[in-house]
Parts: C-alpha cells; structure tokens; sequence
C-alpha cells in the first residue's frame, strides 16, 4: 500500500453510499488519511460491514448508519446519529446517485425513473446539504461538503437523459448552498468521468465494446478504478482547498476537453 498524505488526521468524515464502489473506497481512503468514518448505506449492509472492517483495520473509528435519502425525516435521523457519535462532523462526501444503470436506451425511460433518480440525485443531495451544513454552521471550525457530480453534464446522455438532468441539478443546489453557508462551511462537486467499478465492468454494453471505446478516446488511455480517484474527491475538503467553494473539479482523463 503507497503512502498517502495525512489529511483529515483528528477530523470525522460522512460518506454516504459507502457500502459500495467508489463511496467505500472514499470512506477508505479518509480512514487511511487519519479520519473516523461514518458509512452511510441504504440496503448494502454486508458492503457497509465490509467497509467499517477496512476502515477499523486502519485503527480509525466506523460508524455505520442505515438511511434512505429520498426521504427528510431519514436524513435527519441520520444527522441525529452522526453527531450524537462523534460531537462533530467536518466533512459529508454526498456520494449516492441512482445512474439507471439498467437502461440501455432513451427509448426506455420510464416515469418511475425518472421520479426515482431525481429523488435520490437531486432532492437526496440538496437535503443532506441542507442538514449537514446547517448544522456545521452551528459548530466551531465550519466544516466541507462534497458532492459527487459527473461529466455527463458535458455531454448530455442520450442513454439516460434523466440522470444528466440530475447531475445538473446538484451543480445548481452546489452552488447555491456554497453561497448560503460561506464562509465557514464550503461546497463542492467532484465530477469523475468513467470508473471501472464492479457495477461499471458488469454492463453489458461495457463488455460489449464500449470500455475499450472509451480507453481509446480518453488522452490518459484507460479507465481507473475508484481508489485511484477517492484521494482527489476529498482534496475539495481539505485545508488547501480552503479557498474553493461552488467549484466544480473535473477527474476524467482528459475525456471530456472542450474549448473555453
């Protein structure tokens, strides 16, 4: 294992959607820069349990937290429980998103979907923004808020147009509470492009050619997987990013280089 900067030593760290993929190499990845780690899951309790083992493993604390975040009542709880275990939280990595994974065209879309991403994406982002950062603002020292965006932004998806519009949508409610809780508690969007997570590399069109299409277009030659990216998501949380807020921070291989 390379050595990696300590950054969040003495601090605590809110992962949600950490029971899987690239949420619970981001829960890891703090553990392994001095954090106590919450890992937040909604129906992945056995990745959740395999999460805290890594991070205990690392001689930090893991709480685990169960919560569906399309709901605010749940979102709340799940406040209730972080800051009754650790007194404080200084960093919430907003990771969930639903990317319909299951469809493979426009033509498919559903209105169930459509409810369901925007829910989870969009209303369960700007909630746990709007929790976790209200209460950071009543706390000394601020805190950070990460959101995991996309690229997709970039380019729209013709595949499924509704998580584009979400992945828009938290770029909207990023900056608005950026401006709402300067200066002491900032927020960002991480925006990685491909990862090969085990969902990712279990797709059908993936197999079918499309990884190796999009290796061959991206200028850095491959696709990572999410350990590679989980130290630069929480670089936005940490003291040399002080002075970032309502930013937007592209991790994508140079894939998506457009003009000014």
């Amino acid at each position: 294992m390379t050595a990696v900067p300590e950054r969040f030593t003495g601090k605590t760290v809110l992962v949600t959607g950490a029971g899987t993929g690239f949420g619970a190499e981001i829960a890891v990845r703090a553990a392994r820069e001095g954090a106590d780690v919450a890992i937040h899951y909604r129906s992945s309790s056995a990745g959740a349990e395999a999460t805290a083992e890594r991070v205990t493993a690392l001689g930090r604390k893991a709480f685990i937290v169960q919560a569906d975040i399309a709901e605010r009542a749940q979102i709340r709880r799940l406040a209730d429980e972080v800051w009754a275990r650790f007194g404080r939280l200084d960093v919430a990595v907003n990771n969930v998103g639903d990317v319909a994974r299951e469809q493979m065209s426009w033509r498919d879309i559903t209105e169930e979907s459509i409810d369901h991403v925007l829910a989870v994406d969009v209303k369960g982002t700007l909630l746990c923004t709007h929790e976790f950062g209200a209460r950071m603002l009543e706390q000394e020292g601020g805190g950070a808020i990460v959101n995991i965006g996309s690229t997709v932004v970039v380019r729209g998806s013709a595949r499924a147009p509704q998580y584009a519009a979400a992945k828009y949508g938290i770029i909207g409610l990023t900056k608005s509470y950026a401006h709402a809780f300067a200066p002491a508690v900032r927020v960002n969007v991480f925006a990685p492009g491909f990862i090969e997570t085990p969902a990712t590399l279990g797709r059908q069109d993936w197999k079918n050619g499309r990884g190796e299409q999009l290796r061959a277009a991206t200028p850095m030659g491959r696709i990572p997987g999410p350990e590679e990216l989980a130290g630069a998501a929480l670089f936005l949380a940490t003291e040399d990013a002080q002075h970032i807020t309502g930013g937007f921070l592209v991790a994508d291989g140079g894939y998506n280089m457009i003009g000014a």
